[in-house]
């Protein structure tokens, strides 16, 4: 797992983006959206999540969690592998 922070400072040219025009934009790549396309298009909203999670309230050893902590950002997700590989290991 990679612990390096990425940096929260845009590397943006936000000035240089206001100032253009919709001339200056290259749609080349991206082509128009016909309205017989618009028509076909499906919304798909809250769709179904096929591992859900429960929310619980766990205590822990104070140490424990301050060590997943230290480990970056991601430290439930960590946690949760490690009750997941534990309990297939025990089937």
């Amino acid at each position: 797992m990679n612990n390096e922070f990425t940096s929260s400072k845009s590397q943006t040219d936000w000035e240089r983006l206001d100032a253009m025009t919709d001339e200056d934009i290259d749609f080349s790549d991206c082509p128009e959206i016909t309205p017989e396309m618009f028509a076909k298009a499906v919304v798909q909203r809250g769709l179904p999540n096929p591992k859900t999670k429960a929310q619980v309230t766990l205590r822990i050893d104070s140490e424990v969690l301050e060590w997943f902590k230290s480990q970056g950002r991601g430290y439930q997700t960590q946690i949760n592998t490690l009750l997941r590989e534990y309990m297939k290991a025990h089937q």
